[in-house]
């Protein structure tokens, strides 16, 4: 046991509130559906997610043809595109670093597409998105290389529906997804 979690004072580790953590195991993921671009649409959906895991995850790597930032949608059996978002925001790009949020969105933002030219990657954690008791938390880490600029930045969001789960999501750029884009969808078991 490490010396953080130990027993201090005769109190156990989570008196203090500590718990320990553990990492997930490699068949802790399971791919429900991957989707590539068409270069001819701005939308990525995944439609009809079983209700059977803790947490989702999304893995994308993707280029659009617009520097509008992509955006992510969800909804139960159909796509919420009412003001019922919020979103929170850290960037930095090796010299500058900003932050910002807004509430009553009709999205949340997923990443960047500072240019055309180079490709994005972003990691999309959607949590707790089976509950049917509380709203819906999305974060995201994302970044894209400009030829050696680039930036870097984290995405939190929320869906402010607390009683329907996840079926639907909706990943959205302004222009199109290429052809070399990819979107993977996996749930995480709980």
């Amino acid at each position: 046991m490490s010396p953080i979690l130990g027993a201090r004072g005769g109190l156990s580790a989570s008196a203090y509130g500590f718990t320990s953590v553990v990492a997930a195991a490699v068949g802790d993921y399971q791919s429900i559906a991957t989707l590539s671009g068409t270069g001819s649409s701005g939308t990525i959906a995944f439609t009809s997610i079983p209700n059977t895991y803790k947490h989702l995850q999304i893995r994308a790597s993707y280029q659009c043809s617009t520097t509008d930032n992509p955006y992510i949608r969800v909804g139960g059996s159909s796509i919420d595109s009412g003001s019922n978002y919020s979103w929170h925001h850290l960037y930095g790009d090796g010299s500058s670093a900003l932050s910002n949020g807004n509430g009553s969105q009709s999205f949340t933002y997923f990443g960047y597409s500072q240019n055309t030219t180079n490709p994005n990657a972003s990691v999309i954690d959607i949590l707790d998105y089976a509950s049917v008791n509380k709203n819906k938390t999305l974060r995201t880490l994302t970044g894209q290389d400009n030829n050696g600029g680039g930036e870097l930045a984290i995405w939190s969001g929320s869906w402010q529906n607390s009683s329907t789960a996840i079926g639907s999501i909706s990943l959205i750029t302004g222009g199109n997804f290429s052809t070399a884009s990819r979107f993977a969808l996996y749930g995480i078991k709980g």
